[in-house]
């Protein structure tokens, strides 16, 4: 593929408005379908927001009624926001699109990048993203007193991890020795172009996550590189070593249409 190209839009005080990359995206998804730009990754903080994906359920928003964005990527409910790096990669793939590949890759990107700074992460079958992977169930403390065979949140259909304190928060996940997302993955592809893409949590509030059900997912939770390395890591140092590897993950990447199985008489 093409030499890659990234723009970096804002961060910090500069944190960019989430309706404003929006705009930015779109624009720059028209101009690479057009053929008028390379890919692109356009990388940024966001100030504090919370996104819904198509599938987000109704009882995955915020109880207290804090306002959401609704956007047409995939994937669920989720925050962005101070001390986690957004990347949007807009980039042109044959078609018919494999979209399940194009995951992989930004997963593969935010792996190495956490290997390098010492954190050994992994995927989670059936669950996007980069996850710090927990104990085995017999080993994790027992929660509210009971034992994990027990755990409501996997046993009542009706328990709320947000009405029930700090034990079952998502922030609390590695406390409980429980796996853990660092980067969450949610895209769009139109046209044969990707747009949206990843937020890797360097280190941001993670409480933020405990008045959502982050990504629909009940019995897991959110990690930062921070927390998990436990010191301080800022998005200045992580921000060159992401571009490296997507970079060097995209570039040299042997882009190939989706299979499409025949049916047979």
């Amino acid at each position: 593929m093409s030499e890659l190209r990234f723009v970096r839009m804002g961060f910090g005080a500069d944190a960019v408005e989430y309706q404003e990359a929006w705009d930015e995206q779109r624009r720059v998804h028209a101009a690479r379908f057009a053929d008028e730009v390379p890919d692109t990754v356009l990388l940024l903080e966001h100030p504090p927001v919370y996104t819904a994906g198509r599938r987000t359920a109704d009882n995955e928003r915020p109880l207290d009624g804090t306002p959401v964005v609704d956007v047409d990527r995939g994937g669920k409910i989720t925050w962005h926001g101070p001390g986690q790096l957004v990347g949007y990669p807009i980039q042109k793939l044959p078609r018919p699109v494999d979209v399940v590949a194009h995951v992989r890759r930004l997963e593969e990107a935010l792996i190495r990048t956490c290997a390098e700074f010492g954190l050994e992460t992994s995927r989670v079958e059936g669950r996007s993203g980069v996850w710090v992977l927990g104990d085995p169930v017999e080993q994790r403390p027992s929660l509210g007193g009971l034992s994990l065979d027990f755990d409501p949140r996997l046993q009542d259909e009706e328990f709320d991890p947000r009405m029930n304190g700090p034990e079952y928060a998502p922030s609390n996940a590695g406390q409980r020795r429980e796996d853990r997302k660092i980067a969450a993955i949610g895209i769009r592809v139109a046209k044969g172009v990707t747009m949206h893409g990843f937020a890797l949590n360097v280190n941001p509030d993670n409480r933020w996550f405990d008045r959502i059900i982050p990504c629909g997912i009940r019995d897991a939770g959110v990690a930062s590189l921070a927390n998990e390395l436990g010191r301080d890591v800022t998005i200045d140092e992580v921000l060159p070593v992401v571009e490296r590897h997507l970079k060097d993950v995209l570039e040299h990447a042997e882009l190939k249409p989706r299979e499409i199985e025949k049916a047979t008489a």
